[in-house]
């Protein structure tokens, strides 16, 4: 085996302990990062320690930058992982040091400083080493159109509900234009309401009534859906020896490469 694919199993595969052993690390050194850029942004700490936090943070970046230049090397198709999603949150987290470093004339202006917080990014690379984020990851791929149709649905229904109030309170009672309306009925569906704008006519009172009841409903909605597909997802399911595919467990042939799977494969050869 080459020496790039050993890198390519241990950097992007959690099978092998070396792998395992390479997430840990890069976990630690995740959490560290982050911790200290939570750390900075409390000014008594930050202004004391200044010099030693952005001492710190070269050295994440530098770390972060040679994981990231390292995936890029050993990927197959290098490109298809910098404009990948993971790519792109790799890229993001170790930029916002860069242009500092890069641009210090330009440390006076606000949207500089405030690109830094930007390395708090790096938490979402948690997700990529850990097998419960990957089990989020199908669990939500898996349900994708369910839950757009879901917000689709919900759409339709805030604004129905927006443009009802707007013609039954109007503009005396603080719904002053269609819009307006439609964010009173998504704070109330989705039962936060900030009480900024409510109602005052007994019809206006009555279809508040019915959107809270609504959106008790719709909560539960997305989160049968999610709970299903992750169900799904932890299920146990069958590995074909052939080409490896993951099977559903009562599947007595590889949905991928049609040969008979595990348990049925020396009953198939026996009647070949």
């Amino acid at each position: 085996m080459s020496l790039r694919r050993k890198l390519y199993v241990i950097v992007f595969g959690t099978e092998t302990k070396a792998g395992r052993r390479f997430d840990l690390v890069l976990l630690w050194l995740i959490l560290a990062s982050v911790l200290a850029v939570m750390l900075e942004s409390i000014s008594s700490v930050g202004s004391k320690y200044s010099e030693l936090f952005f001492r710190i943070e070269l050295i994440f970046t530098v770390i972060f930058s040679i994981e990231y230049l390292l995936r890029i090397f050993i990927s197959p198709k290098p490109l298809n992982y910098i404009f990948s999603f993971w790519g792109l949150i790799d890229l993001i987290s170790i930029l916002p040091t860069y242009l500092i470093v890069l641009f210090p004339n330009f440390h006076y202006l606000l949207i500089i400083r405030s690109i830094r917080l930007m390395r708090v990014f790096r938490v979402a690379k948690l997700v990529r080493f850990t097998a419960e984020g990957k089990m989020l990851g199908e669990a939500l791929k898996s349900s994708y159109y369910k839950i757009s149709t879901f917000l689709f649905t919900v759409l339709i229904t805030v604004t129905v509900m927006g443009t009802v109030m707007y013609v039954v309170e109007g503009p005396v009672n603080g719904f002053t234009s269609i819009p307006q309306s439609i964010y009173w009925a998504v704070i109330t569906i989705t039962t936060v309401g900030y009480g900024d704008i409510v109602p005052s006519t007994v019809v206006g009172k009555l279809v508040s009534s019915m959107v809270m009841v609504i959106g008790y409903a719709i909560i539960a909605v997305p989160t049968g859906i999610f709970t299903v597909e992750m169900f799904k997802s932890v299920s146990h399911r069958t590995e074909c020896k052939i080409c490896k595919h993951k099977n559903e467990s009562l599947a007595k042939f590889c949905s991928n490469c049609g040969n008979p799977i595990n348990e049925h494969l020396e009953e198939f050869e026996s009647k070949s």
